[in-house]
């Protein structure tokens, strides 16, 4: 799985690098907000993603080790919740590109 995660984030830094010169200096990012000028932020914030997924990845891991490291229901929820998160998290980084690019 870890694999996994060092691979998505390989994807979205390429990606992001070779749609460099395409993207607009403002992208959609927050979709909760009203449509139009709120919606938008700059570029580079688009890696939140990559630091959320990161952030919620390892914290799944450190609490599976902490509190359950016994439980091999709670390690197999824990596994298919970040490769949910994993292809998620990818899913909507690689989506936002190509649709602003």
């Amino acid at each position: 799985m870890f694999y996994l995660i060092i691979g998505s984030n390989l994807i979205m830094v390429l990606t992001f690098l070779l749609k460099l010169k395409a993207l607009p200096p403002q992208i959609p990012l927050f979709f909760s907000r009203p449509w139009g000028e709120a919606q938008l932020v700059d570029t580079w914030t688009i890696f939140f993603l990559l630091f959320l997924l990161n952030i919620f990845y390892f914290f799944n891991n450190y609490f599976y080790k902490k509190f359950f490291s016994d439980n091999l229901l709670v390690k197999k929820i824990i596994e298919y919740f970040n490769l949910f998160l994993i292809v998620g998290f990818t899913y909507v980084f690689l989506k936002i590109i190509f649709l602003v690019s």
